[in-house]
């Protein structure tokens, strides 16, 4: 029975991301249009996830996520997770993740992902979010390397403290994966219990030129992208270490 409903979940989320969230969708009628090409939206995704970490950075009420990640081992940021709901209820959007090189003290990525997830019951409306994960433990980078990991399930996951006081919270912290959000120009928590995040394999080949995997590109550092320079910069102007 389990089993069953994680595949209607995971249909569900594929469905409405295709349809509502990805404007690529109409596809599946005719000719993709030229901005579908895998590579520029690697690199538009790259570009909006350098402005989302840019606002966090900057925003007064975060001084507790800046803090966090001066220990953080990796970083995942979708710039765009967007929720719709009628009766069944989908959420969905792409992110990239990087991870620290302890031994160098420099930040390497990117790698690209989705995330998403389902529910079934009495709603009906929709937002978008920004979302930041901070994987604070090596299992949490371990778990975020995989294929597809279930937040909460496969991974321990801890909404991030916001605002006035919160810096002390992080004591309290023992998460693998602290999440952050911004939604409507308001930061704040998010609980992401049971989202699935996913590797988007398409724009990983198509970022890097060639078939790579996760930990191709952030363990074995067997590739690189210059254009994710500017993504990695304000990741280290944050977190400290090596450009």
């Amino acid at each position: 029975m389990r089993k069953a409903v994680s595949r209607l979940s995971i249909c569900i989320i594929t469905v409405f991301c295709v349809f509502l969230f990805v404007p690529c969708g109409g596809f599946l009628f005719g000719p993709p249009p030229a901005f579908c090409d895998g590579g520029v939206q690697a690199r538009q995704l790259v570009d909006k996830a350098r402005m989302t970490l840019e606002s966090f950075a900057e925003a007064r009420e975060m001084e507790a996520f800046r803090n966090l990640m001066k220990d953080a081992q990796g970083i995942f940021v979708s710039p765009q997770i967007l929720r719709g709901a009628f009766i069944f209820g989908a959420s969905g959007g792409s992110g990239v993740f990087l991870v620290r090189d302890k031994n160098k003290g420099d930040w390497v990525g990117p790698a690209f992902y989705t995330i998403g997830e389902a529910s079934f019951g009495l709603q009906i409306g929709g937002d978008a979010s920004e979302v930041v994960l901070l994987a604070m433990t090596q299992r949490g980078v371990t778990a975020l390397l995989s294929s597809s990991v279930k937040l909460g399930a496969d991974v321990g996951i801890a909404v991030g403290p916001i605002g006035a006081g919160a810096d002390a919270a992080t004591a309290n912290l023992s998460a693998d994966i602290i999440s952050f959000s911004r939604s409507k120009g308001l930061y704040g928590g998010v609980s992401l219990e049971g989202a699935v995040v996913a590797v988007r394999d398409g724009l990983n080949g198509s970022y890097y030129g060639r078939n790579v995997t996760p930990s191709d590109i952030l363990i074995a550092r067997s590739v690189k992208n210059d254009q994710a320079a500017g993504l990695r910069s304000i990741v280290t102007g944050i977190a400290g270490g090596k450009n």
